[in-house]
């Protein structure tokens, strides 16, 4: 069963780059205060995850700021793929990109993807989160093949 909204998110270690090298910081960390939206890409540098998914928090992420809601984005990818990822489409800094690197959050999430068929093993499925103070609060999950409910114009959406 998949986390749901009122549930506490799991503590588990995520890696992003900071400082000139890779950082290990747990979601407690991350996610204990404020509110956050956390938005999952089954692969950095694929198409819709390129093309569409992170490049709509990139446009929007002033607005999720100005309503004091930060933005992180998580791929089941190592966190050197996710910074140059993040490079290649002019992230803002502010916008955390978050490696899940042996898919341990997404496994504790119950959100996790087989995508071996495509030989890319497990993966996050596409979904979207509001977390207030380590809560989620909002939960959207991509049926497969789909993006909408995902999106960073959906999540705004939902803040009103």
């Amino acid at each position: 069963m998949s986390i749901q909204p009122g549930d506490a998110l799991p503590e588990v270690p995520l890696q992003r780059i900071a400082n000139g090298g890779v950082e290990t910081v747990d979601t407690r960390a991350l996610f204990g205060e404020g509110r956050t939206v956390l938005f999952a890409v089954p692969g950095a540098f694929t198409p819709t995850c390129s093309e569409q998914h992170l490049p709509g928090f990139v446009q929007n992420f002033q607005q999720f700021r100005d309503r004091g809601v930060d933005v992180a984005c998580l791929s089941v990818n190592d966190p050197f793929v996710m910074q140059a990822w993040g490079e290649s489409q002019g992230v803002p800094d502010g916008l955390t990109m978050l490696a899940d690197g042996n898919a341990e959050f997404t496994r504790a999430l119950g959100l996790e993807l087989d995508a071996s068929g495509y030989g890319m093993g497990t993966r996050a499925k596409r979904f979207a989160m509001l977390i207030e103070d380590g809560v989620v609060r909002e939960l959207f999950v991509e049926a497969p093949g789909e993006y909408r409910v995902s999106s960073a114009e959906h999540m705004l959406q939902q803040l009103g």
